[in-house]
């Protein structure tokens, strides 16, 4: 990989937190990286034979996206891609975690479109060129609007289809990609998309949310096993998925009533996905909650036997960690703030709501608490002994200006990725099996309901001139990233890093 071209500024990072990074024995061949997603950066959605995906449609509904944004232009990433790839070089990253359109690849769903595909090929020979991993994402949320017109995720024919689609994309990328994702937060594309609407399709269903739920499940089962069908002399293949997960807080722990919140939200957004990939069942404490709302309808015998695939990793998404009460609330007062009304995602549990406690809140109003994910990653160690662990995304919103000397001042996200970086360190220390991790985003892009007014990326994009900015906490994660590479080198029994040169 090529030396950094931009300065680690070790003098933007908190010291406690270079410390604590820097005296980690970070496992051997640890992964630091930047994510994205298709539809959020691509644009150029009815080129080379793309056609509307779910979010596309959705869009463009007055009232769905904030502004009226819709993701037609995106950052330009299409067009720009050589360049953008350069930054992880830049930066001295090893890693790439980006996702593959379904609807560039499968227009419609009809068929197979090289030229979308050729898109994806370039890509990833582009990262490898930079020493760069690919680390790919087969369904980030662009569901053709076709299939959806057909029923989508509430229809079992979907989660087949979702197999072909991986067979065409495997066709072209499975001699060089080694790391597979199959699905990204189907807590979001499942509830937040079809119980409360505020995501695309925009049902508001329990009944088929709950679908959606199981045959996304079904769907990452039926993938896993074709992938590893495909993998023949791919040994180190390895297939995963990315799970969004949280660490549900009664407002009151001595409130039974805010307990039992608190058991509801562990139950609907963290065990409801975790117990069906990892142990094939879904858990008693969920099915009752949700009982009579028709999961039961499409849970066909063999389809968790399906579902229970071996994880080779789990990825793990965590922004925030959720303060929940059982409790109606009747306003603003101590609810989160949000951008406009909603309907509870918790199928089954309506009355749950998150509530604020005295921390610092990012532009999105989600709690700053690193602990959370330090705590998060232990349990899902302590819980699931011998499972690998990948941060898959972490990051933070905040408004962002470019001043003056050219450059993006961002200290509140600098603070943010140093923290919950020294925070993934302690839970090695604890002895969690953490192999990587992708600050949330490499780029500003379309944030989806809320388009492009919320900024998470590490490098600032003027939405106008599609201009690249390095911003503060760019160079402070490529500074930390320096400094796990240096405790690399110290801690020579921990085996050979993967490292570059950094000016």
């Amino acid at each position: 990989m090529s030396a950094v071209l931009l300065p680690t500024d070790a003098a933007v990072v908190p010291a406690p937190a270079l410390r604590t990074v820097a005296a980690t024995a970070w496992p051997s061949g640890f992964l630091w990286g930047a994510a994205t997603s298709a539809g959020q950066i691509e644009g150029a959605v009815h080129t080379d034979g793309r056609e509307d995906s779910v979010w596309d449609a959705f869009a463009r509904v007055p009232g769905n996206v904030a502004d009226g944004d819709t993701p037609e232009r995106g950052v330009e990433h299409l067009a720009r891609m050589p360049a953008d790839i350069a930054l992880l070089g830049e930066l001295g990253l090893n890693a790439y975690r980006f996702s593959v359109s379904w609807a560039r690849v499968r227009p419609g769903d009809r068929y197979r479109n090289d030229a979308g595909l050729a898109f994806y090929d370039r890509l990833v020979d582009e990262l490898l060129a930079r020493d760069v991993v690919p680390f790919l994402t087969l369904y980030h949320w662009d569901l053709p609007q076709a299939l959806e017109e057909r029923g989508g995720w509430t229809a079992r024919e979907t989660a087949e289809r979702f197999v072909r689609y991986v067979e065409d994309v495997h066709s072209v990328l499975g001699d060089r990609v080694r790391r597979w994702t199959t699905f990204n937060e189907p807590f979001c594309s499942a509830f937040i998309g079809h119980a409360s609407g505020e995501h695309a399709p925009g049902r508001q269903d329990p009944a088929a949310a709950l679908a959606a739920l199981h045959h996304q499940h079904l769907a990452h089962g039926l993938a896993s096993l074709r992938l590893r069908e495909l993998r023949a002399g791919q040994p180190d293949l390895q297939v995963g998925i990315s799970l969004n997960l949280t660490t549900a807080v009664p407002a009151d722990p001595d409130d039974p009533v805010d307990v039992d919140a608190a058991r509801r939200v562990d139950a609907l957004w963290n065990r409801a996905f975790l117990d069906p990939v990892l142990h094939g069942r879904y858990p008693e404490d969920f099915l009752a909650d949700v009982a009579g709302l028709g999961l039961e309808e499409v849970v066909l015998p063999g389809d968790l036997e399906t579902i229970a695939q071996p994880l080779d990793f789990l990825g793990v998404n965590h922004y925030h960690d959720d303060c929940v009460t059982g409790h109606p609330q009747s306003g603003p007062g101590g609810l989160r703030p949000t951008e406009k009304p909603t309907r509870s995602p918790f199928v089954g549990s309506e009355h749950v709501g998150s509530v604020t406690r005295d921390l610092p809140l990012t532009e999105m109003g989600w709690e700053v608490n690193p602990a959370g994910l330090t705590r998060l990653l232990v349990r899902l160690a302590t819980e699931h002994p011998g499972l690998a662990l990948h941060v898959t995304e972490n990051g933070a919103a905040y408004a962002d200006v470019v001043t003056a000397d050219g450059r993006v001042h961002d200290v509140e996200r600098t603070a943010f990725v140093a923290a919950h970086v020294a925070a993934v360190a302690d839970a090695v220390a604890q002895g969690a099996d953490v192999r990587g991790f992708f600050a949330w985003s490499l780029l500003d892009n379309f944030e989806w309901a809320w388009g492009y007014a919320k900024r998470f990326g590490i490098v600032h994009v003027d939405h106008a001139t599609q201009v690249r900015t390095v911003k503060d906490s760019g160079r402070g994660y490529a500074a930390l990233v320096s400094a796990a590479r240096s405790a690399d080198h110290r801690h020579a029994d921990a085996g050979p890093s993967v490292g570059v040169a950094l000016a």
